[in-house]
């Protein structure tokens, strides 16, 4: 029954989001996950703005010793924006995403 389900709702899955996914920089990868967060945020969606934001959280490095100070400051970011989900604080949310998306592109863009 389970393998049947997972066909099915596999089969509805849009084929250009799964190869846009699965030839996507890691980079390309964590401005979807901004965008994806961002969006659910202006949802109202405490549920996946918080997935999305552990998503984040999981995926920052913190064993090299050069990214290590950037990743707890992300984390602390990530942390606070989960906070204010709870507390329905969106605006302090989409702030702050906005924002951290916006500095990540640029970053991306000057690596060009």
């Amino acid at each position: 029954m389970y393998a049947a389900n997972s066909y099915s709702r596999a089969r509805k899955l849009n084929p250009y989001l799964i190869n846009d996914l699965t030839n996507a920089s890691p980079a390309q990868l964590i401005m979807k996950v901004y965008d994806f967060a961002i969006l659910n945020c202006q949802k109202h969606n405490m549920l996946k703005t918080n997935e999305a934001l552990q998503v984040l959280i999981d995926n920052l490095n913190f064993t090299d010793e050069a990214a290590k100070e950037i990743s707890l400051g992300l984390m602390r970011l990530y942390l606070y924006c989960q906070e204010q989900m709870r507390k329905e604080n969106f605006e302090a949310v989409y702030k702050t995403l906005t924002e951290l998306r916006d500095t990540w592109r640029m970053a991306l863009q000057s690596r060009k």
